[in-house]
């Protein structure tokens, strides 16, 4: 308990900056987690100065694993961590109550943020997503991160999230940076609160903004995690020129891993720099070996990723 209460309490949220890697969620070829990959996975983002990592989110297919599946998760990386870096658990699901339950597990595995999306399909209007929120943020201690995809940013209205008990950072994963300077610079008068980005690819056009965002939160960072945690670490000693080049190497790479519909692609790129997580699930489809050998030609022929580099 004293490590999260550390975590809350020191100015700026100093635990909370800097490259956090969207984890991957690697499954084994009988199709269940993989809980050994996952320290591989840990191991290679420190050791490539990654700050922590938020655990089930997009990234990590929660709607693709059952409850029980996430706390797998969860555990296997506090074991993996030891305490050596924060964790953020996204609880998101499609009922108010399953993300109740997973915020309390997610306190349970020893997470140190909670975090979820607006409840998906139908989720009633942003007065649906403030009770989701509110249920969700009261349900711990732990402090609590709200996850912004797809939907707009509207400054006077979303900063009321901000006022429900432990709603204390956002992950943006959108592209309007001046309704997110708005609605933080605004923020500031009134609360502490730590940001971060959530698209690989404009990264360093967020940190530009200096005091909005600590950090970023993405898919690639997996992939080419010095990329990203140099990013941040430039940009916070103002030599944009220099992390720059960075953001454009990394760009390379995120313009290739998108290019197909199917996410098993992505995970694809993992297998080539000698950490396999296996391939999304259905509905997603496994690469065929043909497919596998023509992507890894193109991923090698960027000359921004060697094979097996994790190795």
């Amino acid at each position: 308990m004293k490590k999260k209460e550390k975590l809350v309490a020191t100015g700026a949220y100093a635990g909370l900056r800097g490259a956090y890697a969207a984890m991957f969620t690697p499954i084994d070829r009988k199709g269940r987690v993989d809980t050994e990959t996952i320290g591989r996975i840990v191991e290679y983002g420190l050791a490539n100065g990654l700050r922590g990592f938020y655990l089930t989110g997009s990234t990590g297919g929660w709607f693709l694993l059952s409850p029980e599946e996430r706390v797998t998760v969860w555990k296997a990386t506090a074991k993996a961590v030891n305490g050596r870096c924060p964790l953020i658990a996204h609880v998101g699901a499609t009922r108010t109550d399953e993300s109740v339950a997973l915020a309390k597990a997610a306190a349970d595995a020893g997470m140190d943020w909670v975090s979820s999306i607006a409840p998906p399909v139908f989720g009633g209007g942003f007065e649906g997503v403030y009770r989701h929120y509110k249920a969700v943020s009261e349900a711990t201690d732990l402090p609590f991160m709200v996850y912004s995809i797809g939907s707009e940013i509207v400054p006077e209205r979303d900063i009321r999230f901000f006022d429900l008990k432990n709603v204390k950072g956002m992950k943006y994963t959108g592209r309007d940076y001046y309704a997110a300077q708005a609605m933080k610079l605004d923020l500031d008068r009134r609360k502490e609160t730590v940001w971060f980005a959530g698209c690989d690819e404009q990264l360093l056009c967020a940190l530009a903004l200096k005091d909005v965002f600590a950090g970023g939160i993405g898919t690639t960072y997996n992939i080419i995690p010095r990329h990203f945690s140099e990013i941040c670490r430039l940009a916070e000693a103002n030599d944009f020129h220099s992390a720059a080049k960075f953001q454009e190497e990394a760009n390379k790479v995120v313009r290739l891993m998108i290019e197909s519909p199917n996410w098993s692609y992505r995970k694809a790129m993992m297998k080539f720099i000698g950490i396999d997580c296996g391939p999304y699930r259905a509905p997603y489809a496994a690469l065929t070996s043909a497919e596998e050998r023509s992507f890894f030609r193109q991923f090698a022929a960027l000359g921004i990723v060697a094979r097996n580099q994790a190795l």
